[in-house]
């Protein structure tokens, strides 16, 4: 039952809104939330131009400075490995990330600087419903949990931003940009990154993108055919059509150094081709087959408009059938002469090209047919010999149904390139997709799958996804990497370990589903079981593969956390002297050697997926993280013998803990070792 409001009106709210009826231009948004902009308002009741700030062209809201202090300010966190949680921690390149996603875009700024080829994220849209992180990393865990309610043991960073809230565009856009910012950084000159979005913020992303990554770098809005049932049922309906559209951005962090990206196509059976022409009152094109030729000679050789040669030949002896006319001769179902002459099939154009003005001019007005063979310096043949037929009085251009089409075995598909409106995909059982179900956004793996082969120039390399969910994109990966065994694809997953609440029937559901599946209802728990899942099928669905078992299809955890130092290493200002007893070591005491060591790497920006080797050492164990590039070891006791031996193993690179050495004669002896030796040394 509603209580009594027990209030006064609120008139200021109450004006806003009979003004926003008037003037929904003026209305904006505020730190206080949303109010009225008077000089546009003033402007609206004046016939003149009013004077007021300088107009220009320009995204911006309230918090936006701040958010890019946000996005520039360090942090002291770490990320400590739990092999407990990963999968084939040892041998693994794909990396799962626990934790804030901001946090972790900082903490990968050093090790993953330009590295990463593809990025696919599908943030929260902003429909009235979702949460989004409130970066306010000033406040303790009792004044957060006071101002917007916990979410995680940590303080959290999800609130719940309704469409009511005042800044409510202000407050999604602040969290997206300092984010993409620091994404942007980690992309390749020539990587590229999709990011899924619906109509709520379309407008804004794509602006907030032009400001990030540049318009001159945005490559394509592309259009994506959900289900029908896409979007809440019911809400609005009667005012509005019901949502099935959903939209990718895609832009490159250098247009000038992106490739070409390779074209996706979709096949349809030709016989189902044919008769959905039919249904829309079209005609198939394709119904001429080159029955035979014979009898070629050369012609005569002339130049195209750069000097360069064309050589025509003249096909005395050649016949034309249709393929109904074939398929009576041969008596042949029509699907059967497609497969047989598939090669031999055509249709004619008179397209202008240069080569067809040039062949015309240098033969005749005769029903002859010519071969003209040159290099086109464009296009999709550059740099290839190509023939072109060319026949007819008007010496009409003969284009070959080969030539937009794939056979498989006995079956003709059509085959026609993919522009920037996309359907085909299954939305049905998207959510049991991997063996597990996911009820929030998950997206199909072949749709990320199609990203892949949109940025694939035959090279390792890695994707990432920090909004990662229920890990399709992990998924999707595994999946591609099946189909091309000579190039290797890794994941870094980031996710934030959101509990989900029993606070929606949906939800109540879910969670029965997940206790009878044995998964704790957090999303980074549902997300590495899927991935285990995942890669198991795979490899039983391929299992007479060759190489399947070189599939990786593990995963190494990382999480989150606070710094691996004590205070004292950070701010020893503001260490008092009754804290010195406790500082024997500037390490805390709950951390191990692995901790350590993925701190260091880190910190030297070695790749948080590399081969790790412990080696015994002069009795002392000895960490050698990619080979021999990093060698660590944070033991106590620590003598020149020691120093020695691991010096004649030939890192490029040595950690050692500060505390570590047996004297301080030692520890001064130590960095002339290694000087001698060539070999970098630093403590920690």
């Amino acid at each position: 039952m509603e209580r009594l409001d027990l209030t006064t009106p609120n008139f200021t709210d109450e004006n806003i809104q009979k003004l926003s009826e008037l003037f929904p231009n003026c209305v904006t948004e505020s730190t206080e939330g949303k109010t009225i902009d008077f000089d546009l308002l003033r402007q609206e009741l004046s016939s003149n131009i009013v004077e007021g700030n300088k107009e220009r062209y320009q995204l911006t809201w309230p918090g936006k400075a701040q958010s890019l202090v946000t996005a520039n300010t360090p942090i002291n966190k770490t990320l400590r490995p739990v092999k407990a949680e990963s999968k084939d921690f040892d041998n693994t390149e794909n990396l799962y990330i626990e934790g804030d996603n901001l946090e972790v875009l900082k903490l990968l700024q050093e090790t993953y600087l330009g590295k990463i080829k593809m990025i696919y994220i599908d943030p929260p849209y902003n429909t009235g419903n979702d949460f989004v992180y409130k970066d306010n990393f000033t406040q303790d865990k009792a004044e957060y949990d006071e101002e917007s309610g916990n979410v995680d043991e940590e303080g959290g960073r999800l609130v719940s931003n309704p469409d009511s809230n005042g800044r409510y565009h202000s407050d999604w856009l602040s969290m997206m940009y300092p984010r993409l910012k620091l994404a942007r950084n980690l992309l390749k000159d020539d990587g590229v990154i999709f990011i899924s979005i619906d109509d709520n913020e379309v407008h804004n992303l794509r602006r907030l993108c032009d400001e990030v990554f540049s318009e001159s770098n945005f490559i394509n809005q592309i259009s994506i055919n959900t289900k029908v049932s896409a979007g809440a049922s019911g809400g609005g309906e009667d005012k509005k059509l019901k949502k099935n559209i959903e939209y990718i951005l895609m832009y490159t962090k250098s247009y000038h150094c992106l490739g070409a990206i390779n074209p996706i196509y979709k096949d349809t059976k030709l016989g189902d081709y044919i008769g959905a022409m039919k249904k829309e009152g079209k005609s198939f094109k394709y119904t001429n087959i080159l029955y035979s030729f014979d009898d070629v000679e050369p012609f005569k050789t002339i130049k195209d408009g750069k000097g360069d040669n064309i050589s025509i030949s003249k096909v005395n002896n050649y016949e034309i059938k249709t393929v109904k006319q074939v398929a009576q001769l041969e008596g042949l179902p029509v699907e059967k002469v497609y497969s047989k002459y598939h090669d031999k099939i055509m249709t004619t154009t008179n397209a202008q090209t240069s080569i067809r003005s040039r062949v015309w001019e240098a033969t005749d007005s005769e029903n002859n047919m010519y071969i003209a063979e040159y290099v086109p310096k464009s296009g999709k043949n550059k740099g290839k010999k190509t023939s072109l037929f060319l026949m007819g009085k008007q010496k009409v251009l003969v284009i070959w149904l080969r030539d937009t089409s794939v056979r498989v075995k006995n079956d003709i598909y059509k085959r026609e390139k993919i522009g920037t409106f996309w359907d085909g995909f299954s939305w049905i059982n998207v959510t049991k997709e991997g063996n597990i179900k996911y009820p929030n956004g998950k997206k199909p793996i072949a749709l990320i799958e199609r990203f892949i082969q949109l940025a694939f120039n035959n090279e390792d390399a890695i994707v990432l996804d920090f909004f990662s969910g229920s890990s399709s994109v992990a998924h999707a990966v595994m999946q591609y990497n099946i189909s091309n065994f000579k190039h290797k694809w890794k994941t870094i997953s980031v996710q934030i370990p959101e509990t989900i609440e029993p606070n929606t029937k949906d939800n109540k559901d879910y969670l029965k589903y997940l206790e009878k599946e044995n998964i704790e209802p957090i999303v980074t728990e549902i997300g590495k079981e899927r991935i285990r899942r995942a890669g198991e099928k795979i490899k039983e669905d391929n299992a007479d593969k060759e190489g399947i078992d070189d599939l990786d299809i593990g995963f190494r955890v990382l999480k989150v956390d606070s710094s691996n130092m004590k205070d004292v290493h950070f701010s020893p200002d503001n260490t008092s002297q009754e804290d010195m007893f406790d500082l024997a070591s500037n390490i805390k005491d709950d951390r191990t050697d692995e901790d350590l060591l993925f701190m260091v790497l880190l910190d030297w920006g070695v790749d948080l997926s590399v081969k790790i080797e412990r080696r015994e050492v002069a009795g002392k164990t000895v960490y050698f993280a990619d080979d021999n590039f990093l060698a660590a070891c944070f033991e106590e006791n620590l003598d020149e013998s020691f120093v020695k031996a691991l010096a004649s193993e030939n890192p490029l690179k040595v950690v050692l803990r500060d505390s570590g050495f047996a004297s301080s004669s030692i520890k001064i002896n130590v960095e002339q070792i290694f000087k001698q030796a060539d070999i970098e040394v630093k403590v920690i």
